[in-house]
């Protein structure tokens, strides 16, 4: 091996340490029940909210755009590869949160990488909660700003730090809206009020918010009535709605700035038309009924009043994202596995995506979930409790 003996060490020492990922095996569209590995499971840990993944509105407008404009643009945005389906989306985006203009990428992770380094140039400052998600983490690396790290959901802390630095030419405060492994909200109107106090930009990635929270599932923003008041709204095309892809919506000059100088979007093939047409579909429904918004909170409401008198650790989830809170990886993953063979996909997550000693398994309920589904969840989740000793 001689060369790649390093590698192989390190994954060896995943192994012991339980931190090996087993990547399990999707055969089916993904919906409420799934093929996975070979068996027909009830998916529990799919981002899949609102049921778009398998809808068939959807898949008819993804098939009707292959048709009109083949299966890809061949080009970046800037040269040849803004088509017509493009435009559309991001005016509809634009008005599905209530902004002036939006732009797309080809991921929400992509979108952050755009996004924070070219507001946040050399003497900007960033503040950015501890509990980011990885593609904020990996954008503040990407700049020369000087970068505030600062405790979970703590605005007194960002306050003194913004007090601190109040002379910086350009400040960003940068947060997840949901947090995606805990489930909690971000204390948005008190860092919009901040932000306001000290001329700082706020960006949230409501990649947890969106068809969630808000009026039809319009986000964090709508759910704490901060219209106009938020500078940068980063979203994910890939959860609730369903698809692929991810966008920024906010200020009209922000957004032609991405435009323009965004790297991702100047140097990355445009998605698909049969992406960006089921995204269109998605924005259209969710723009002429909210029933699918309500139903996923009526399932959340009741699994979790389920598992909370089972006796699980829940944390303290304010959406439907429930961490089934189990402490070492080990553990996790045996929880996981004897989920599987009792017919539950509920994949373990442990470091490095959360912290030592607070492995879970994340239980993400969809709208698609029947109630018989969700009982079959939870007595499954009652036996492997029971039979590991953690209930």
């Amino acid at each position: 091996m001689g060369k790649y003996d390093f590698i192989v060490a390190e994954l060896e020492a995943l192994k012991a340490q339980g931190l090996y990922n087993l990547i399990r095996t999707i055969e089916s569209a993904v919906d409420a029940w799934t093929v996975v590995d070979g068996r027909r499971v009830l998916n529990m840990c799919s981002n899949n909210y609102l049921g778009f993944a398998n809808d068939p509105e959807l898949k008819a407008a993804a098939i009707r755009a292959i048709e009109a404009y083949g299966v890809g643009p061949a080009a970046v945005r800037s040269i040849a590869g803004t088509l017509a389906l493009h435009r559309e989306l991001e005016r509809k985006l634009a008005e599905f949160k209530g902004c002036e203009d939006a732009v797309t990428f080809q991921s929400g992770f992509c979108a952050n990488l755009a996004t924070i380094p070219l507001i946040a140039g050399p003497g900007a400052v960033i503040f950015t909660d501890e509990l980011n998600h990885a593609s904020i983490i990996d954008g503040c690396r990407l700049t020369k700003a000087e970068r505030v790290i600062y405790p979970h959901r703590d605005v007194d802390f960002l306050a003194q730090a913004l007090e601190e630095r109040k002379n910086a030419p350009v400040k960003l405060i940068v947060t997840d809206g949901v947090f995606s492994m805990d489930g909690d909200l971000a204390p948005l109107p008190e860092i919009v009020e901040l932000a306001e106090r000290y001329e700082a930009l706020v960006m949230v990635d409501d990649a947890h918010g969106e068809g969630v929270l808000g009026s039809h599932g319009r986000g964090i923003v709508d759910h704490f009535g901060l219209h106009g008041r938020v500078d940068i709204e980063v979203g994910t095309l890939s959860k609730a709605f369903g698809v692929m892809g991810g966008y920024v919506a906010g200020k009209r000059e922000i957004v032609e700035y991405l435009r323009q100088r965004g790297r991702p979007f100047l140097f990355s093939s445009a998605a698909t038309p049969a992406d960006v047409a089921a995204c269109i579909a998605a924005v259209d429904i969710l723009m002429r009924s909210d029933a699918r918004v309500q139903k996923l909170w009526e399932n959340t409401r009741y699994f979790k009043a389920r598992m909370a008198e089972l006796g699980f650790d829940i944390g303290q989830s304010q959406t439907p994202i429930t961490p089934v809170m189990l402490g070492e990886a080990h553990t996790a993953w045996e929880f996981s596995k004897r989920l599987f063979e009792e017919g539950v996909f509920a994949q373990a997550i442990t470091y490095p995506t959360v912290p030592r000693g607070k492995a879970r398994i994340r239980v993400m309920v969809s709208a698609v979930h029947t109630k018989e589904d969700l009982d079959f969840a939870l007595e499954a989740f009652a036996r492997v409790g029971r039979q590991l000793g953690v209930i």
